[in-house]
């Protein structure tokens, strides 16, 4: 934009303050909308953006004509409240990003401590269901599935057949299947 250029600027200012002007500010807007785009673009990214941060500037002008105080040039004023909003969308934009960086880091927080919760329910639910097993089927039981222990090894510590230790094993799947119903694959899983 060249001197004479600043001076037509001023004097649409001008008009648009001091008399309403719609006309010189259509003037305004059509003139000098594309020039202040390419200026926001040195800021920002995205044309669309760029284009709703200068129509929102001339909003701001019609809207607030009364209240403008012009302290250099019209000129200027364009260029700096072009440059002012597009820093600020920049602003709001990585604020906005913070914030779902912030959330996201929360919500895995609270999906962690679900899956605690919901692991230590779980271990509750069979420690309170192998309670009440019998006291030889348990044991035999959480050896072979806590302890990592062979039916062969349990068979030979507690002297009885593989075959009990088999018929043992199965009869607490089978009461565990009972009293944990839909629960029982995610409990094996974890054992």
């Amino acid at each position: 934009m060249e001197n004479n250029e600043s001076n037509t600027i001023d004097q649409l200012f001008l008009r648009i303050i001091l008399k309403n002007d719609e006309e010189a500010f259509r003037s305004l807007f059509f003139e000098y909308f594309s020039p202040l785009c390419v200026f926001a673009h040195r800021y920002i990214d995205s044309w669309e953006t760029c284009e709703d941060i200068v129509q929102d500037v001339f909003f701001k002008i019609w809207k607030n004509k009364k209240q403008i105080v012009i302290n250099t040039s019209g000129k200027n004023f364009l260029i700096t409240s072009i440059r002012n909003s597009s820093i600020d969308y920049l602003r709001k934009k990585q604020t906005e990003s913070d914030w779902q960086e912030i959330l996201i880091k929360k919500q895995a927080l609270n999906s962690e401590q679900h899956e605690l919760n919901s692991i230590f329910e779980l271990e509750e639910m069979l420690t309170n269901a192998l309670n009440r097993l019998p006291e030889k089927i348990r044991i035999i039981f959480e050896e072979n599935r806590f302890e990592g222990k062979t039916y062969a090894q349990i068979a030979s510590e507690h002297n009885i057949s593989l075959k009990t230790v088999e018929a043992y094993i199965s009869k607490a799947l089978k009461q565990l299947r009972i009293e944990l119903k839909d629960y029982l694959p995610f409990i094996l899983l974890f054992l």
